[in-house]
């Protein structure tokens, strides 16, 4: 079922097209993410769907509601948490934490989530005395502070060291586990390829592809490449027996191209059928990094 319905949405700036008359629906317990680089349009997008931001075109549905004309009301059932998010420096954690639970009728008890994000022992400690990944975790633990339902977290683990940002995967886990809803945004290939059900790749306010990692990868239509070494004349034979693969041997070099997954256990089979004597056999598949570069024509960050 979908909670979430993104129809044609469009975002300018004067004669900047932030977001570009994009469409995608999201899924009741699903982790989805927006995976781009930097001004793609990601976080644009994220603010048009909480309702912190005025769209130029498109609708926008969370859970029935008009993000805009039922703010008030959305804003019990979710919980953002931004990139760009700043609280005063001589608060303390515990102090902050009471502020928004006064906010809700039926708050989950910051206490409990302080244990749970292992900074119970910093509750007394002022905001500016956090480090880097504390301050991501109550930031984490302020948008679940209202129970919500769906869960919206911008570029969670930016400048955290790969251990934290390990730890911050296992939390977002476990909140899947508890039948949450969670969106994302991201420019890390690892992360989204761990985290996500299902992921939509941004580049220049666009919407290049959609749909589980796999379906991303495939929708790229790069081939597979199987490489391997031999002092026997294969290649008329292997054209032979294998369909749909292109085949090249020179110096004893052969190279295979295809997009059939079954391909590499035909070739297998067929070589000890034939008894060909190989060497140094390499399967290089497509990921999601080679995939973004196919899409956009460019690497992440550049």
């Amino acid at each position: 079922m979908s909670i979430i319905k993104v129809e044609n949405l469009t975002k300018t700036y004067g004669q900047l097209k932030a977001v570009d008359d994009i469409s995608f629906n999201i899924k009741k317990g699903e982790i989805f993410g927006v995976l781009g680089p930097n001004g793609a349009g990601k976080t644009t997008t994220l603010e048009c769907i909480v309702g912190l931001k005025d769209v130029t075109a498109g609708k926008i549905k969370v859970l029935s509601f008009d993000p805009k004309k039922d703010r008030h009301t959305l804003f019990k059932e979710i919980g953002v948490q931004l990139q760009e998010t700043s609280y005063q420096d001589k608060i303390k954690v515990y102090e902050l934490c009471e502020l928004f639970e006064n906010f809700y009728d039926e708050p989950y008890s910051y206490v409990e989530l302080l244990k749970r994000f292992d900074l119970l022992d910093k509750r007394k400690s002022y905001i500016n005395k956090l480090s880097g990944g504390q301050k991501q975790k109550l930031s984490i633990i302020l948008a679940l502070i209202s129970n919500p339902k769906i869960i919206f977290l911008d570029e969670l683990t930016t400048g955290l060291d790969p251990a934290a940002r390990r730890d911050m995967w296992r939390y977002l886990k476990d909140l899947k586990d508890e039948g949450r809803t969670i969106i994302m945004t991201t420019h890390y290939m690892e992360e989204a390829e761990y985290l996500c059900d299902r992921l939509a790749i941004m580049y220049e306010g666009k919407i290049k592809a959609i749909g589980t990692v796999a379906e991303v990868i495939a929708s790229s239509n790069i081939d597979i490449e199987i490489t391997f070494t031999t002092t026997d004349e294969v290649e008329q034979a292997l054209e032979h027996k294998l369909s749909n693969a292109c085949i090249e041997q020179h110096n004893g070099f052969v190279k295979i191209t295809t997009q059939k997954e079954e391909t590499i256990k035909a070739l297998i089979r067929v070589l000890v059928e034939l008894g060909i004597d190989y060497n140094k056999l390499n399967i290089k598949r497509p990921n999601l990094e080679n995939s973004f570069i196919k899409m956009t024509g460019k690497r992440m960050g550049e």
